[in-house]
């Protein structure tokens, strides 16, 4: 059983930075497709990143783009998020998900087998 447990959440202004982490264990995260999510209190849980297995194809929302890197180190098996340029629209509960390798940096978050419990991030403004 895939296990996920994110960290690096917190408390932020606006324009600063956060690295998110996603540790795994029960699985090589090489074998993994894998993703970050938010949900905000209120709204639709939105897919915000995600990197295919091969670690090099990646994809993201267009609300992140040139601000967040999705990345992975198989070594560590550990996925992140680094985010920049935070905005206070950025708020949110964050989730790291993985799924059975297909190659495809997915966003939707119903391709989705395994999720971490999520960290919070807050931006002010």
């Amino acid at each position: 059983q895939v296990q996920l447990a994110e960290s690096g959440g917190g408390s932020v202004q606006a324009g600063g930075s956060l690295r998110l982490s996603c540790a795994a264990s029960g699985s090589p995260i090489s074998n993994l497709d894998m993703g970050w999510f938010r949900q905000a209190p209120g709204k639709e849980r939105e897919g915000v990143a995600a990197i295919a297995s091969d670690g090099i194809t990646t994809g993201y929302a267009d609300s992140v783009k040139g601000r967040f890197t999705i990345s992975k180190d198989n070594a560590k098996n550990t996925l992140y998020l680094q985010m920049n340029s935070l905005k206070p629209e950025d708020t949110a509960m964050y989730y790291c998900a993985g799924t059975k390798s297909r190659g495809l940096p997915t966003r939707n978050q119903y391709e989705y087998d395994y999720w971490g419990q999520g960290t919070q991030v807050t931006v002010a403004s």
